[in-house]
């Protein structure tokens, strides 16, 4: 286990730290992967920004994602449990979560614009995943502003999400490649507390750099 997200963030800097002062940017997932991600940046001496993804649950169980979206482009969803969906419903959902996420831009970087990927080391960065469709919105987003090369950096993930992100990233690091998943991201810290608004905000002006 590990102890809380400040260490895992120095455990996965260790293990992409040949990328020290490599031209790279290090995108975290809010909340819980910017903790994370400052440790990460501050290693390789690099900024840290932002991946805004949002997951859109199921109306039956919101807490099981069957599509992400980030502030543009097109949502990535579980297509099995899309053709089930109402379309009108998925669609309102799909605009607000977009909202939600250019609030959340707009409330944590005060108006700073999305530092470009394109021919940057893109490090992309949370504090654990379970199904992966805000993570592999996220790379798929950052791929299209056309990285000199897309990291993944996880501390743990279920093994057979591990195998797909092997065909969507061109490197992906996870401390735990777990065959039985427990389910639950923070079932594998010791301390896993709720990351604050306030958090967030500090650690991106902290870690921010020049843009």
């Amino acid at each position: 286990m590990f102890k809380d997200r400040k260490e895992a963030g120095q455990l996965l800097a260790e293990q992409i730290i040949q990328y020290r002062d490599k031209d790279a940017v290090v995108y975290a997932l809010p909340r819980g992967g910017v903790v994370l991600g400052f440790e990460i940046a501050q290693a390789l001496h690099a900024p840290l920004d932002l991946i805004i993804a949002r997951k859109i649950g199921h109306p039956d169980n919101p807490e099981y994602a069957v599509c992400a979206v980030i502030e543009e482009g097109e949502p990535f969803c579980n297509e099995e449990e899309r053709a089930t969906l109402d379309p009108v419903w998925l669609e309102k959902e799909i605009e607000k979560e977009r909202e939600e996420a250019k609030r959340r831009r707009e409330k944590y970087l005060k108006g700073r614009k999305h530092r470009s990927a394109r021919n940057k080391i893109a490090i992309v960065v949370d504090d654990g995943v379970a199904t992966g469709l805000t993570l592999r919105s996220a790379l798929r987003s950052l791929r299209q502003e056309q990285p000199k090369e897309l990291i993944v950096a996880v501390p743990v993930a279920p093994h057979d999400l591990v195998e797909i992100l092997h065909t969507e990233a061109d490197k992906v690091v996870v401390l735990k490649d777990e065959k039985n998943y427990l389910g639950a991201v923070g079932a594998y810290y010791q301390n896993f507390p709720q990351v604050s608004d306030g958090e967030v905000i500090e650690l991106l002006r902290c870690g921010g750099g020049e843009i």
